[in-house]
């Protein structure tokens, strides 16, 4: 909740302050700030009593944070999902913008349905195959946030070319995920450019990452670092920084964008 840390600035209370008070961890507190976890109405209304917050603003606040408890859509996958990536699509839900680099495959919120299937059923090895139908089903319902009307999704992709070159599904899938590409391009909100292996070394060869932005200019941008079995968030402003820096990196290694579909283009006519 963005509010909670315009109240604490207003109060002139650091953050170590405030959770030293209330008896929880500078981190719980960053989490309620960031939006990665949904306080309970209860501690908001502790938080308000330090920050001397009453009257009208006071029920406001709380019956926020009973609505913001709220699951969402995909809370009935959670059993499916790795740890830690529910609360990715909690975070992606709320953002204004995604910046993704990938390495080995294409970004899940811009794949078609049998690429995800081809890459859940070789990656959930030991999944049945209803959880494997669940992870796709996931996987394609967060792909409306980038066709919805109203204030769709910005995506940002840069894309080693390995991703474009390595044949997941087989012949016909990767087709047509390369024309997929071709055409989510074409949105005003969707930005897609490789990093060609002409370029050489760059600076996400350590691996794949994504970072959110989101609407209020008061909440802080978040790294999602996906791994086989977990995903983590790194709670440290200065590593949100680095990897802010290392996709600026990766931008400026990157082919344009108009180049970078003209090369989608070229392995789509190689392939016939």
């Amino acid at each position: 909740m963005a509010e909670l840390t315009r109240l604490r600035d207003n109060a002139g209370l650091s953050r170590a302050q405030v959770a030293e008070r209330v008896g929880i961890t500078d981190s719980t507190l960053w989490r309620y700030e960031t939006g990665m976890t949904r306080p309970k109405p209860g501690d908001v209304a502790i938080l308000l009593d330090v920050y001397r917050v009453h009257g009208a603003e006071r029920e406001e606040l709380i019956e926020m944070a009973k609505h913001a408890r709220k699951r969402g859509w995909w809370h009935r996958y959670r059993q499916t999902l790795k740890p830690g990536f529910d609360s990715y699509i909690g975070l992606e839900a709320a953002a204004s913008v995604v910046r993704t680099f990938q390495t080995i495959v294409v970004p899940g919120i811009l794949q078609t349905e049998d690429y995800a299937r081809a890459v859940t059923e070789q990656t959930a090895i030991t999944s049945a195959p209803d959880l494997v139908d669940e992870k796709v089903h996931v996987r394609m319902s967060r792909q409306e946030l980038i066709t919805r009307a109203a204030d769709p999704l910005h995506v940002v992709a840069v894309l080693d070319e390995a991703v474009l070159r390595r044949q997941v599904g087989g012949p016909d899938t990767m087709r047509r995920q390369l024309q997929h590409l071709v055409e989510l391009a074409a949105l005003p909100n969707v930005t897609i450019r490789v990093v060609p292996f002409s370029h050489g070394a760059h600076a996400g060869m350590d691996g794949q990452f994504n970072i959110l932005e989101f609407p209020e200019q008061a909440d802080p941008d978040v790294v999602y670092l996906e791994q086989a079995g977990s995903g983590l968030v790194p709670e440290d402003p200065e590593e949100v920084r680095r990897y802010t820096l290392m996709f600026g990196s990766l931008l400026a290694r990157a082919l344009e964008p108009d180049e970078s579909i003209l090369l989608i283009r070229g392995l789509l006519s190689n392939d016939r």
